[in-house]
């Protein structure tokens, strides 16, 4: 079969791109903002580097099960607007509104915990430090990326996914220009390093909700979706939507936790060696999250062709999406391995060389793990989205809770904490981990179950509207 054709058939190259084109934008936007944000805090300090990675992913492991549960408001916008039951959209935003208020309520009050909690996970104290000031001012502004997945969820619904790329473009830079200036201390604002970092992150985190409620509440959206009249609470949709979104928020938040736990376990074993960690997976995330937004069109297209009956379209969407993916990952992983010194220079070109030098050293050899396991991660975002977008989402959930829980986070306990080896250890079993979790699914998928599943009938099966993300990507 000639290329012509596998780009221009029905479910081909093209179809994947045209769809997947704004969302691989938009996850790529989020990923150069936080390769950019680890690389000045980088350059403040090694310090500041390796408590980054744990105190945040701690923070999102927590959001996760909120913007997993909320988020899944853009499932129902879906439904809704499909039916041509317009008037339902502003009633269901609003639900979600409801549950992401509550979420953040409940995450704020994890701020105040934050110095016992680092104080018992054995970091050294200079990081425990950092690690704390920066967890707690996230939880205190959680609320902004929670409501935003909600309110994303209007436009992804209706299958409207410009809109939401220049909004997620326009909260990066809010990111990078504050970050400059919070953490340097540039523009005369004082040096605040950490603080200043997790600062910018929770105003750039309410940046996308300002400007989702204004596109949202124009009069000519007011008047199809009633908005402004759907602000009421409806204990009958909101409690059906807290059963459907729930158990895609339990998978999200198992999804992160696991990943979550490997780093903070990693960070007893010192400064440079978690430095050395969040720097690879920061790489690994820039050149990795443009494949997120492939998943989602994936996962919707799969949905879409499912709900008309057409298996074989279903099929081969899912199939065009793994070639792009395998073949653009594949070319990434080669660099890793010849031109590592190319993805660490952003890293090391203003940090101090004395400081710097053992943790350029130990992630060039990290990369090599990435590149090995990247291309097996490519199994588990394609084939996980493609039986998500189907309805096989209770599999992808049992099966992320077992291999995160005795083939990732047990094995790495006992192997730094018990048996005292070290990180490359510790890495292998990271890569076994994500290899098998994406033949897990890959096999599942080849099973052919996927197939005899309707989007149509069962509402809560429709593709989730937050991001698939493999443990590895953050």
């Amino acid at each position: 079969m000639n290329l012509n054709t596998l780009w221009n058939r029905q479910g081909g190259y093209k179809e994947v791109l045209i769809t997947a084109f704004p969302l691989i934008l938009s996850t790529a936007s989020w990923s150069i903002l936080q390769f950019i944000d680890r690389m000045f805090l980088a350059w403040y300090s090694p310090e500041a580097v390796a408590a980054s990675m744990p105190a945040g992913i701690l923070n999102f492991t927590l959001t996760s099960l909120f913007i997993g549960t909320a988020g899944y408001i853009g499932t129902f916008v879906a439904q809704y607007y499909g039916a041509s039951e317009h008037k339902m959209i502003g009633k269901t935003l609003f639900q979600g509104v409801l549950m992401a208020l509550a979420g953040a309520f409940i995450i704020f009050f994890f701020g105040f915990a934050s110095d016992s909690f680092f104080s018992v996970i054995g970091h050294p104290v200079e990081i425990m430090k950092l690690e704390s000031i920066y967890f707690k001012i996230l939880c205190f502004g959680s609320a902004g990326p929670i409501i935003s997945s909600v309110l994303s969820g209007f436009y992804s619904g209706r299958g409207q996914n410009w809109p939401i790329m220049w909004i997620n473009f326009s909260s990066a830079g809010v990111n990078i220009v504050l970050d400059w200036i919070l953490i340097f201390g540039n523009l005369g604002f004082p040096e605040m390093g950490m603080k200043g970092a997790a600062i910018a992150t929770i105003i750039a985190g309410f940046t996308p909700v300002i400007i989702y409620s204004l596109l949202i509440m124009k009069p000519s959206n007011n008047k199809e979706y009633a908005i402004t009249k759907g602000m009421v609470f409806d204990k009958s949709l909101f409690f059906r939507i807290l059963k459907f979104g729930l158990p895609s928020g339990i998978h999200f938040f198992i999804d992160i936790a696991g990943f979550t736990a490997f780093l903070l376990i990693v960070g007893r074993l010192g400064t440079v060696e978690l430095a050395s960690t969040n720097i690879a997976l920061n790489i690994n995330t820039i050149a990795f999250m443009p494949m997120i937004g492939c998943g989602i069109a994936l996962s919707m297209l799969v949905g879409q062709n499912i709900g008309k009956k057409d298996i074989k379209t279903a099929s081969r969407v899912v199939w065009s999406g793994f070639q792009i993916c395998f073949t653009y990952m594949s070319i990434i992983a080669l660099a890793y391995l010849i031109i590592p010194d190319l993805f660490l220079l952003p890293f090391s070109s203003k940090a101090d060389p004395v400081q710097f030098a053992p943790i350029y050293s130990l992630t060039r050899t990290l990369l090599i793990f990435v590149a090995i396991y990247s291309i097996f991660d490519t199994l588990n975002i394609v084939f996980a989205s493609a039986i998500k977008g189907a309805g096989d989402t209770k599999f992808v959930m049992i099966m992320c809770l077992f291999l995160s829980s005795f083939l990732l986070v047990l094995p790495t306990f006992l192997t730094i904490v018990v048996f005292k080896q070290g990180l490359y250890v510790a890495w292998f079993i990271a890569s076994v981990y994500i290899s098998l979790m994406g033949f897990a699914f890959l096999a599942r998928f080849l099973s052919g179950r996927w197939k005899t599943m309707n989007v149509i009938s069962t509402p809560s099966i429709m593709p989730a509207n937050y991001p698939d993300m493999p443990v590895n990507d953050l």
